[in-house]
């Protein structure tokens, strides 16, 4: 069972659209499905010109300031909530060497998905976790992606989280884990 978060839920999709042997189950939590995932197609072979490769890092370090903290507030319904801890655990990365390139290198890997054609050929169980007040990746996004999953055996399972944003498993962590673990107690036979 794969559990894909934003863009990692885009990656769990395909994953397991590419190698369903592989894949016995799918939580899908506020997945970028639909939008979302790179630099737009249009900007990328800019990305990749000797200009870019030097100041690509420079714009990227700016996530480490003010734009990213004001990207973690706006991922939580009530970002009151994120502690001293959390904080440190989120600028820790961003002490690393050279993780201005490590982040550039993979702003120019990431593309849009294209995976809204292939959704009605999954046929895992899937849970679709969403945080009702997710600005991100919309809760309506969410909903549109339990629907369209129509191949899924018994349709796909949609939980939404009242008081939370963008990362529910980090801001409800215990509603979360309830939902993860009651969703696979009733896929279980599927596995």
């Amino acid at each position: 069972v794969l559990v894909g978060h934003s863009a990692g839920g885009a990656i769990a999709l395909q994953t397991a659209l590419e190698h369903p042997d592989r894949v016995a189950g799918l939580v899908l939590v506020g997945a970028a499905v639909y939008a979302g995932g790179g630099a737009p197609a249009w900007s990328r072979p800019l990305l990749r010109t000797p200009q870019f490769e030097r100041v690509g890092p420079l714009i990227v370090r700016q996530l480490g300031g003010n734009q990213g903290e004001a990207f973690l507030r706006a991922s939580w319904a009530d970002p009151t909530r994120i502690d001293d801890a959390t904080w440190e655990a989120y600028r820790r990365p961003l002490q690393v060497l050279d993780w201005d390139r490590a982040l550039w290198e993979l702003v120019k890997a990431s593309q849009e998905p294209d995976l809204v054609p292939l959704l009605d050929s999954l046929q895992v169980p899937v849970l679709v976790v969403t945080g009702a007040q997710d600005t991100i990746v919309p809760a309506e996004q969410s909903r549109d992606l339990a629907s369209d999953l129509t191949g899924v055996p018994g349709g796909a399972t949609l939980v939404e989280l009242e008081g939370c944003g963008h990362l529910p498993h980090e801001e409800c962590p215990v509603a979360f884990r309830e939902a993860v673990e009651a969703w696979l107690r009733t896929a279980e036979p599927a596995f």
